[in-house]
């Protein structure tokens, strides 16, 4: 009994030194495809990640103005500051949205858009100068930038520097190319304002009138911008950069209608459903 003892011990020891090995070998493996796992993911994410946004590159405008009148050199300053912020926070927006948005997005949501601050911003400042010297000419032709793409853009394809510009909400998906405003430009169609109107106070009727002729030249505008962007953007292009907006101005210009008659009559309500516009391809 004194001799079998040892060997059942020994048994024991054997047994559970085997379990242990098999429970270790089981952790080095487990480990070893977490470690693997992970590597796997970190180097994906690495992939979808690793492609720099770019910059956007525009032309000085500092070198191309005239002698600067004292009566204008702070408003002038201003202004070129201004132009430089204005880069900036494109390059910020370029890099907070890499990936988002179709084949043309920098390029319809950044950097055209930019052209359009860029071409307001200049204008003042041409302005400024003009007041008490010779106005200069041609400073629009600096207002446009180009993209400077270190990588891949929306979703890994290249941005278009011959996109026009856009306002996509959201990072507009749909805009994966050249696939949507190509055919007829279309025309908005919008709804008329002036046959849902009460009567006109006297004091109102300039004022009235005056928006409504707005409301008209918005119009034009928006159907002109159909035609002059033919062929660009995605397929969500004309709703997004040109209805859209479109909508978003006639909210602001028939709300100063109904304010206006409102100041010494009963103010119109549900005007603004009037507002939205549609698309006749």
């Amino acid at each position: 009994m004194s001799r079998a003892l040892p060997k059942y011990n020994k048994r024991r020891v054997a047994i559970i030194g085997g379990v242990a090995a098999v429970a270790l070998s089981g952790a080095v493996i487990a480990g070893s495809a977490l470690a693997g796992e992970t590597s796997k993911n970190t180097n994906s994410q690495a992939a979808r990640t690793k492609a720099s946004p770019g910059t956007v590159n525009c032309p000085a405008v500092a070198p191309s103005l005239p002698a600067i009148p004292a009566s204008a050199k702070a408003e002038v300053d201003r202004n070129l500051a201004l132009l430089d912020t204005q880069i900036a926070e494109a390059n910020k927006r370029l890099v907070d949205t890499v990936g988002q948005g179709g084949a043309n997005f920098a390029q319809n949501a950044i950097v055209g858009p930019l052209k359009d601050k860029r071409v307001a911003t200049i204008n003042r400042i041409a302005t400024a100068i003009g007041r008490t010297a010779a106005k200069p000419q041609g400073l629009d032709s600096l207002a446009a930038c180009t993209l400077n793409a270190g990588g891949a853009a929306g979703g890994g394809a290249a941005a278009s520097p011959s996109a026009s510009p856009t306002q996509q909400a959201g990072g507009n998906t749909g805009n994966t190319g050249n696939t949507g405003n190509t055919n007829a430009a279309g025309t908005v169609n919008c709804p008329a304002i002036a046959p849902s109107l009460p009567a006109i106070p006297a004091s109102a009727k300039a004022e009235v009138d005056r928006n409504l002729a707005l409301l008209d030249t918005q119009i034009a505008e928006a159907n002109k911008r159909l035609v002059d962007t033919v062929g660009q953007g995605g397929p969500n292009f004309a709703q997004n950069a040109i209805v859209g907006p479109l909508k978003d101005k006639r909210v602001a210009t028939i709300n100063r209608i109904a304010t206006a008659i409102g100041r010494t009559a009963a103010k119109p309500q549900g005007l603004d459903s009037l507002a939205a516009c549609t698309l006749n391809k």
